[in-house]
């Protein structure tokens, strides 16, 4: 309701300026600045409520409350003024809980003394007049449980509730229906423009049947499966780069939008058919030569796929002349008008799905859809997974209930990294635009630092002890030590000339040093390249000391120097897990500082790698979109794998129209733990993704869907703190959802 509020406020204002109403459309301005109602928007009167607690404005909550209940809860019926009465009975507790938090005794003590007159005739507030004499309350078993960050959050998720339900069941003026009736018109007229491109495709299927031609498989016409890349070279330049062999990895580049696509999946060779032309067939050859020569420099490879698509593009023009005399140039031009449901239209029916997936190899997500593709991969993975959670549902136990789900929105740019702090207070984010923000979101969100960085960053950690300093890797070979609080760079360390990238940092538990991994550039000379080397880039391991800001030494790497590209200690600091580009997990003693075992664990790189909550296993996630456990005690034992859809594991993929497609390689954390070690928390292209380990197989039982994002998460943290979890999900187009969960106890 609050968006057609907000849309009708601004057709009365233009109609208003329209007939030159220039003084009531200031009354009006002036007016909407001060409603009380925020445009029926539930969040901003939450969020008024919540400001005038955090101020201890008692006089404030007090107004407001009765505005509301003048406004809105006076026309409820008798049968809901108990549930009316029960919500302003938690919010003076959340008043009086915050003042005791804060540490202002006054104004708790003001609080009984101005509502004692309303209040000492109530049974619920009887035993709440000693409260400001107990020394210790959040201790005393009368009172603890409104100390908990679960009651505050199971308090203002009911009010949200009960506030957007009464909007709804609000009696609307007529002149807020002609949103809904737009929207409607627009919804027939989308469907009916998809309904007439199924009939327009069927058609041209019956008419080449009954012309004779030989099909070999029930499939739509090249001019219309390929209409989305008339024209469009870039597009063409996407689809020729996509099916590049195995041997021949993507590049770690955050700062390139066209890369080819993330699969790794060989692409099967072109079969011949009774439609192909010899110059399909030329065309077709082409392609693989130029997929199999040794990888050249960008503007060549561009290039040459720009010429192989086009001759491509003319064959597939010529040898559909006959049946494109029908297609006249304005239904031409519609259809490129709408390619955003063309796209959606061609990739849903059942019968060109197998089809389009046996010639190219994988099934492409439509371009402006951002949850998972209904391919038969992703609805195996789903199956292998336990699919206990089908649409953000909650498997037959409902380990957790998503209590809420907020969004930071102050990026502007793809993340990579997105850290909470040791203690739960603080979160580090970092966009590919080198912009960190340092944000709280307890009790609201809130940004206490922004730092920007000239050079590239490529890594974030924060620091143990003391947890307000933060630790940025660049891409120049240089480290910086920033403290949060006072909002400037403490040290700066140069780190290695040779080794300028630094990928990963990890910080001991005690704080006294922090491992670095630092990388070469790659052949071409730049921080990231297009393509990646079939052989990994050099690399070093290095131990630095946080108090001296000096190097201690430097890890032997067998069985050669290479670049690791994510670490994680235990609880202690004794045991540091590393795993590498060239897919070796290798795990060091950090009281001897060498290199306690090592072993081949992933078909390509290793992208993420932690310890389990017993630290007998380690758990890791590579290049192969494999998630394996991996036991510590017996060297190269696999104790449970599964298979990861791609929007899982990476490259990320987000697309838009004209063929336009940002590939993002994994830099941050794939996964995360709950409190317990019995929950993981992974990405994917619509939110995060919640399963619980299991000790048989399938190894991962899907839990819970978080949902929320419109481009696929690239990194995840879970923070826990009692019965409520805060799950982050950060995405491609910048916006980092906060999930709070509450943890059914069994």
């Amino acid at each position: 309701m609050g968006s057609a509020v907000e849309r009708t406020d601004e057709h009365v204002k233009e109609y208003l300026i329209y007939r030159g109403f220039t003084s009531t459309l200031k009354h009006l301005d002036s007016e909407i600045k001060v409603d009380k109602e925020k445009g029926f928007r539930v969040d901003k009167i939450i969020d008024q409520l919540q400001q005038f607690i955090q101020s201890f404005d008692l006089f404030g909550l007090k107004e407001y409350w009765l505005y509301l209940d003048r406004r809105l809860f006076c026309r409820l019926e008798d049968v809901y003024r108990s549930t009316v009465n029960k919500l302003r009975t938690s919010l003076y507790r959340y008043y009086v809980i915050n003042t005791i938090q804060k540490g202002n005794l006054e104004r708790t003590q003001e609080f009984f003394q101005k509502q004692a007159m309303e209040l000492q005739g109530q049974a619920e507030w009887r035993d709440w007049f000693i409260l400001p004499f107990i020394p210790a309350p959040e201790q005393n078993p009368a009172f603890s449980p409104y100390f908990s960050r679960q009651w505050a959050d199971t308090f203002l998720v009911s009010l949200h509730n009960f506030l957007s339900v009464l909007f709804q069941c609000m009696p609307q003026p007529v002149l807020l229906s002609f949103d809904a009736e737009v929207q409607k018109t627009t919804s027939l007229t989308e469907e009916n423009e998809q309904l007439r491109q199924m009939l327009f495709a069927l058609q041209t299927e019956t008419r080449d049947q009954k012309d004779g031609d030989e099909m070999v498989h029930h499939k739509l016409p090249a001019y219309v499966q390929n209409m989305d890349r008339l024209g469009d070279t870039e597009l063409d330049l996407v689809s020729s780069q996509r099916a590049v062999s195995t041997t021949t990895t993507p590049s770690r580049n955050f700062f390139s939008t066209f890369l080819p696509q993330g699969r790794r999946t060989p692409g099967k060779p072109p079969q011949v058919t009774a439609g192909s032309s010899p110059s399909q067939l030329v065309s077709a050859k082409s392609r693989d030569t130029v997929q199999t020569k040794e990888v050249k420099p960008v503007a060549s490879q561009a290039s040459s796929s720009e010429s192989a698509s086009s001759q491509s593009q003319q064959s597939t023009n010529q040898s559909t002349n006959q049946s494109t005399n029908q297609l006249t140039h304005p239904r031409h031009r519609r259809i490129q008008d709408h390619e955003k449901e063309r796209k959606e239209l061609f990739s849903k029916p059942p019968q060109q799905t197998p089809e389009k997936k046996g010639e190219t190899g994988e099934v492409e997500p439509p371009a402006e859809t951002y949850s998972e593709p209904p391919d038969s991969a992703s609805s195996s993975n789903s199956r292998s997974c336990g699919g206990g959670a089908e649409g953000g549902g909650l498997s037959a136990e409902q380990p957790f209930i998503k209590l809420s789900q907020e969004e930071y929105g102050e990026h502007h740019s793809s993340i990579m990294h997105c850290r909470v702090d040791c203690s739960g207070r603080r979160v580090a984010s970092l966009d590919v635009d080198g912009v960190i923000k340092v944000w709280s979101f307890n009790p609201i969100i809130q940004t206490k630092a922004t730092i920007m960085s000239k050079s590239p960053l490529l890594s974030l950690e924060w620091a143990t002890k003391p947890d307000r300093l933060l630790l940025l890797g660049s891409g120049v070979g240089t480290v910086r030590l920033y403290d949060t609080d006072a909002k400037k760079n403490l040290y700066e360390m140069n780190i290695d000339e040779t080794h300028p990238r630094i990928l990963s940092l990890a910080c001991s538990p005690s704080g006294s040093s922090f491992v670095c991994s630092a990388a070469a550039l790659s052949r071409s000379g730049s921080v990231e390249s297009v393509t990646r080397l079939p052989i990994p880039v050099s690399g070093q391991l290095l131990l630095w000391d946080t108090k001296t800001v000096k190097q201690q030494l430097q890890f032997s790497l067998e069985p050669e120097p290479v670049a690791i590209n994510c670490t994680a200690f235990n609880h202690n600091g004794n045991l540091l897990v590393t795993g590498a580009a060239d897919g070796v997990i290798r795990l060091f003693d950090m009281q001897r500082y060498e290199s306690a075992m090592s072993w081949r664990a992933h078909d390509g790189e290793v992208y993420s790698v932690e310890f389990s909550y017993d630290e007998n296993t380690v758990f890791s996630i590579g290049e192969d979109g494999k998630f394996i456990q991996w036991n510590i005690h017996r060297c190269g034992v696999k104790q449970s794998e599964q298979d990861l859809p791609q929007d899982a594991t990476g490259p990320f993929i987000l697309s838009g129209y004209s063929g336009y497609k940002q590939v993002q390689i994994p830099r941050g954390r794939l996964f995360a733990f709950d409190s317990e070690g019995q929950h993981v928390l992974t990405c994917s292209s619509s939110g995060g993704l919640i399963y619980r380990l299991t000790n048989g197989e399938p190894a991962l039982e899907s839990v819970l869907s978080l949902g929320g994002h419109k481009a696929p998460v690239v990194t995840a943290d879970w923070c826990s703190a009692v019965d409520c979890g805060t799950c982050l999900t950060a995405s491609m187009d910048g916006k980092i959802k906060l999930s709070t969960l509450l943890a059914q106890k069994s």
